[in-house]
């Protein structure tokens, strides 16, 4: 890794095969994103913005290119180091907030933690999660208890609750009204700011790219600034 980049992407390229046809997603996208940075990234639906981040994430692999994450590439990983990495070093909240029904928020929050074989009790990162995501008097509800809002803040509390280097939010604030948006984006630039995340936000909206330090562009599978 070089000049304090969390993230390094070079020619990277996904293409998908639908029957006969090849669907280029992707199309040789160059992007550096440094420690500590905030960047949202603003295109079309159909611009490749959700696929960059699943092969970001290690959800996907790249059909071409370089990825590198805190120094290490992605194609040189196995599938097991690329789970331990999803684990360790990256957190995905999306639009639709996935939280299991069922169980409370607190449940819904110690599963990433059950996952990783970690326990969730006696944490101080888990206090400071709380209390920076003003939830702490709501982890016995359930979702069906809570506002948009309020479950996009448990989301993204999961989504944290490991002490990931990055987050990857893809539309955090699509589902929310203008003041559980800017409830959220609030909180992503703190997480930003106090504990120093790197995050990368994908939206539609111009005024929520605003919450970033830059903004760049995709369109048709590649970047246009």
């Amino acid at each position: 890794m070089t000049n304090g980049n969390m993230i390094e992407i070079r020619g990277l390229r996904k293409v998908y095969h639908v029957g006969d046809v090849d669907v280029e997603a992707l199309r040789g996208v160059d992007l550096d994103v440094k420690r500590g940075e905030f960047l949202s990234i603003v295109g079309p639906s159909g611009s490749g913005k959700s696929t960059m981040f699943h092969v970001l994430g290690g959800l996907t692999p790249a059909s071409g290119g370089k990825v590198l994450i805190d120094g290490v590439d992605l194609a040189s990983m196995s599938d097991t180091e690329r789970t331990q990495m999803r684990q360790s070093k990256v957190g995905f909240v999306f639009q639709k907030y996935n939280l299991l029904p069922t169980l409370s928020a607190r449940d819904n929050i110690a599963i990433a933690r059950d996952i990783a074989g970690k326990p969730l009790e006696h944490d101080p990162w888990f206090v400071d999660v709380l209390k920076l995501l003003g939830i702490e008097g709501r982890l016995e509800h359930k979702p069906r208890a809570m506002s948009g809002g309020e479950q996009q803040r448990i989301a993204i509390a999961r989504a944290i609750v490991n002490h990931p280097s990055i987050l990857l939010a893809d539309e955090p604030t699509g589902n929310l009204d203008t003041k559980n948006s800017e409830a959220v984006l609030t909180v992503l630039r703190s997480l930003n700011e106090k504990l120093g995340q790197t995050v990368l936000m994908i939206t539609h909206n111009p005024e929520a790219a605003a919450f970033g330090h830059r903004t760049v562009h995709m369109r048709d599978g590649a970047l246009v600034d």
